[in-house]
């Protein structure tokens, strides 16, 4: 298994391509840049060498033998490729090869229901619940990115719900906070990603994630499924009516609300979001989801990084190098928590 090697080990064994990419040396001679995956980890390697026949086996989201040996470069092991051979796809288990979450998936179920049933504000709660619901089955099993964080079989709920134990914490430190907006906003701020990308296995980004994003499904959704419950009927309301009815209204505010967390919750224009958060629980959501996916990032880094050591330089950490500690590093993850939300029901 990937977590096993070490530098100097032999590499022999089938590994999923979960990148391919294809590099010109200085030479002009072509080369092969692979990210191999199996079920505890992923690796980049290299294949020097280029064959004709590499075409027709190096494929992205295919199941290849290889052998070759593990090198660190940069502080981080990588895998020189001397052979690779093609395998009949048809008797792949998948099992061995795709990542899933660290927590098991029936208790995120668990968790993601009570986190629904926490929310106090009936409003909030249902549209939040309507909305999970149609995307329910996609949502417990999908990644939360191609690569960057939380790429793995349930990834996607299991950043969320992470989030949503930060989230429990932050709002006890600062009540000022519309817990129930943070919570909902969180629970649904990514379900975009059900469109935005492929799948569980190589998971790539589709038409629409290519061309319309995450953000901007999520938001396109969520006014679907609002309007579809009833939520912006105040607008269709006389002045009179209007009066008459504030309960609609307040319809109306939480799915808009809702709608501002989704839209500005990577923060920035450059970061992807279209507008900055400008309500108090906006903010929140966008920092807690910063927080969760680079330390995502950082978890990966360091886990091959030797303690006492730095890590490669991380791209999407803007360029840096960390330092993994000689002391404090902990045994496993301690898991998602339900403690925090039962108290909040009680």
């Amino acid at each position: 298994m990937i977590s096993d090697l070490n530098a100097g080990d032999r590499l022999v064994g089938q590994f999923l391509l979960s990148d391919v990419k294809k590099g010109v040396k200085d030479g002009g001679a072509t080369y092969w840049t692979l990210l191999l995956q199996d079920n505890s980890g992923t690796m980049e390697a290299k294949k020097w060498d280029y064959l004709p026949e590499d075409d027709a086996v190096l494929v992205k989201g295919t199941v290849v033998q290889l052998s070759g040996e593990v090198l660190k470069y940069r502080n981080a092991l990588q895998a020189k490729i001397r052979t690779v051979e093609a395998l009949d796809q048809t008797d792949i288990d998948w099992g061995r090869f795709v990542a899933c979450a660290p927590v098991p998936a029936d208790v995120m179920k668990a968790k993601l229901d009570l986190c629904i049933a926490s929310i106090k504000d009936p409003d909030i709660r249902a549209l939040t619940k309507g909305f999970i619901d149609d995307f329910l089955e996609d949502l417990l099993v999908y990644p939360a990115a191609v690569r960057n964080h939380h790429d793995y079989i349930g990834g996607l709920l299991f950043h969320s719900l992470t989030m949503a134990d930060v989230a429990a914490n932050v709002c006890r430190v600062y009540p000022a906070i519309n817990r129930d907006l943070v919570l909902a906003g969180i629970l649904i701020h990514d379900i975009g990603k059900t469109v935005e990308l492929s799948g569980t296995k190589a998971t790539a980004f589709t038409l629409e994630g290519k061309l319309l994003g995450h953000i901007s499904i999520g938001h396109a959704e969520l006014r679907r499924k609002a309007k579809e419950m009833g939520y912006f009927a105040w607008d269709g309301l006389s002045e009179e009516e209007q009066a008459a009815h504030p309960e609609l209204a307040h319809k109306k505010e939480v799915a808009v609300l809702l709608e501002h967390i989704m839209l500005s919750h990577h923060g920035k224009p450059d970061f992807g979001s279209p507008i900055m958060p400008a309500t108090r629980e906006a903010f929140v959501v966008a920092m807690i989801d910063d927080l969760d996916a680079k330390m995502n990032i950082l978890d990966k880094a360091f886990k091959p990084v030797e303690p006492g050591n730095i890590t490669a330089k991380l791209f999407n950490m803007d360029d840096r190098y960390f330092y993994k500690p000689t002391f404090g590093e902990p045994e496993g993850h301690p898991g998602l928590t339900l403690k925090d939300l039962e108290d909040d029901l009680k």
